[in-house]
């Protein structure tokens, strides 16, 4: 783990909401008591994130969300998780914003990108850490929330934006309906990066590669079920973004030792190692590195190659990736 700690990281899946810690979750609970039911006791708020499957994850996701009302509060989570991902190593980060959330709570399009630029901005001032941006719509909001996010993506389009995804629930959610949003977004020149085959089956991962054109594939695991779409996707070189925790803790998979990722690295499959939403699932994108290293039995070259798959697999700018592959090199080596 001292091995794992120590190595600089890429981190590609990781929702805003998602990375509240319980300090910032506590704090913002605290803020608005009395019109949430989010409670701002650590001990309890780690009971509230124990989840029964997916449909309560959701339940609870969302109510974390509702805390966020203010452009203040935008800030203040955006900047902790800023601090949160440089305190383990991570030198640069897609995160994944759900904009839409923050505008039906009534925060204009504007004042969310103001806010999560201001402390972008003062968070790479201030951290060995390049941080950047991937719009998400909410699933379950439908074309409605579709709408918005990519008329706030490519109206507004702050200069952290590099990437355009779909996120929330899979079941009842068809993938075709978004590809307009998806075409506009790649015409506009975001990348194309929704979630898929997580809860659902591997349709969901060929609707999100023919009609959405991913160009990364969020969770993914399902394509362990098809021989064939994992021929693809090692043919192709799409990567999947594997949270393995967060696949158990939503009972996407019944456990670790039955997770699909050692058949998606056997068959060939490109993938990243990332942490989803940590804090609601109890871990680190440290502790997920440590899961990968033991469900395939890698050693220090290995893990730190998992780090280097990261870093090409990223949106980066070519002159980040240079150097964050420099330092892994240089550390592995050391």
């Amino acid at each position: 783990m001292t091995f794992i700690e120590g190595l600089p990281k890429v981190e590609l899946h990781v929702h805003h909401v998602g990375s509240a810690s319980v300090r910032t979750v506590s704090e913002l609970a605290a803020r608005h008591e009395g019109s949430t039911s989010v409670p701002s006791d650590p001990d309890l708020l780690a009971k509230y994130f124990d989840f029964t499957d997916f449909g309560h994850f959701i339940e609870v996701y969302l109510s974390v969300v509702d805390l966020l009302r203010t452009p203040e509060d935008i800030w203040t989570l955006t900047h902790d998780v800023a601090h949160d991902l440089a305190a383990q190593n991570v030198r640069y980060a897609e995160l994944t914003l759900t904009p839409y959330t923050s505008i039906r709570a009534g925060i204009a399009a504007e004042e969310f990108c103001e806010a999560v630029e201001d402390a972008r901005r003062a968070a790479e001032s201030e951290l060995d850490l390049t941080l950047r941006w991937c719009f998400d719509i909410p699933g379950e909001f439908g074309l409605v929330g579709a709408d918005a996010t990519i008329d706030m993506a490519v109206g507004l389009q702050p200069d952290g934006l590099v990437s355009f995804g779909l996120g929330g629930p899979e079941d009842g959610v068809p993938r075709p309906q978004f590809a307009p949003h998806f075409a506009q977004a790649v015409a506009a020149g975001l990348h194309s990066v929704p979630h898929a085959g997580e809860s659902t089956g591997p349709e969901t991962i060929w609707d999100s590669l023919r009609h959405l054109g991913a160009e990364r594939i969020g969770h993914g695991i399902a394509a362990a079920r098809d021989p064939k779409l994992m021929q693809y996707l090692s043919a192709t070189g799409v990567v999947l973004e594997v949270c393995p925790t967060s696949n158990v803790r939503t009972r996407s998979v019944p456990s670790l030792a039955e997770h699909p990722l050692p058949r998606l690295v056997e068959a060939g499959v490109p993938i990243t190692i990332n942490s989803d939403d940590p804090p609601m699932f109890d871990t680190t994108l440290n502790q997920e590195y440590e899961v990968a290293r033991d469900l395939l039995g890698l050693d220090d070259d290995g893990v730190a190659e998992l780090a280097r798959t990261a870093v090409h697999a990223s949106f980066a700018e070519p002159t980040v990736k240079a150097a964050i592959l420099a330092e892994i090199d240089a550390y592995a080596s050391a």
